[in-house]
């Protein structure tokens, strides 16, 4: 089978169903398992930007005029000829769109499947390794992946109920500036790990806030994961921006413990990966409850803010 993935979770998924020799092509994101980065890139955005300032002006302002935030290479997507394209239908934000996706694929001939992926939950999340897994006809290692995945949430959920005390009130943040309470499937990932959620974001996407009212929160916890950024960048990202720096170390000040995550290898993608996130917040949250997780990371899972160079 000829597989074409516009996503690094979905590329990540099949790369666990066993299916990487499988991928004729893949998004600009991309960058897991490393192999894949060879592979011919079918995605680009349309923007120039490098702090987190600048991406989000950029992204806000192409939004702003209904312009398109990443380019589809179609041409290269119609001589690949993929009998399987997996796209998304969750955020224009994060990928190319799964309405442009339909479009392209609409004009070719044979049609190739389409699979969109539209994940709110962690149960949603595993609900998509099955539909990929059908999809690819490897239901059963879908199966397999899937009841391997839950079992280790599951182990961390009992632990988390054994814990001792009160749960540290805490705040996720998927951007910095500004800064963006994380949603989805975030609010689980907090509770699983033994955090009370003190942003609220159940049920709810991630949304942007300001400073100020994460100050009044006044949380006991702080994760830093900017989407798409490894820890390396973030924190070089937050020490060029005096305006974060002071803001977090005023929530310093009032008490609150801070780490920066690896955020464009967890949290954020809607990948086997994200028990792997789930894991490696339950240890920062209880070290002494739950096991550090064995996680391929550039600097590793998490840094404290100590490590923050200004």
């Amino acid at each position: 089978m000829r597989i074409a993935s516009l996503l690094a979770s979905s590329t990540e998924i099949v790369a666990a169903l066993g299916l990487t020799d499988d991928l004729v092509a893949v998004s600009h994101c991309c960058d897991w398992p490393p192999q894949v980065t060879d592979l011919p890139a079918l995605t680009s955005a349309l923007f120039e930007a490098q702090t987190a300032r600048e991406i989000d002006e950029a992204v806000r302002e192409k939004l702003q005029g209904q312009d398109a935030i990443y380019a589809l290479d179609a041409q290269a997507l119609a001589d690949l000829k993929p009998d399987l394209v997996i796209s998304q239908a969750l955020c224009d934000v994060c990928a190319v769109s799964g309405a442009e996706v339909s479009t392209v694929l609409g004009n070719l001939d044979p049609q190739p499947t389409l699979v969109n992926l539209e994940p709110y939950s962690l149960g949603d999340i595993l609900e998509t390794i099955t539909m990929i897994g059908e999809a690819a006809g490897v239901s059963e290692r879908a199966a397999d992946l899937r009841a391997r995945l839950q079992a280790r949430i599951d182990a961390v959920a009992a632990r988390t109920q054994a814990l001792p005390g009160p749960r540290p009130r805490t705040v996720l943040l998927d951007w910095t500036n500004p800064p963006f309470i994380g949603g989805h499937w975030m609010h689980e990932l907090l509770t699983l790990a033994g955090a009370e959620d003190a942003g609220n974001t159940a049920d709810r996407p991630s949304w942007t806030t300001s400073w100020k009212e994460i100050h009044a929160i006044n949380p006991e916890r702080l994760v830093i994961a900017p989407c798409g950024f490894p820890t390396a960048r973030t924190l070089d990202d937050i020490a060029g921006d005096a305006e974060t720096v002071t803001a977090l170390r005023q929530l310093e000040a009032q008490g609150c413990q801070i780490a920066v995550f690896d955020g464009n290898r967890l949290f954020s993608r809607s990948s086997p990966g994200i028990v792997n996130s789930l894991e490696a917040l339950a240890h920062w949250l209880w070290p002494d409850h739950h096991p550090a997780p064995d996680i391929a990371s550039e600097m590793g899972p998490f840094h404290p803010l100590s490590a923050l160079k200004t």
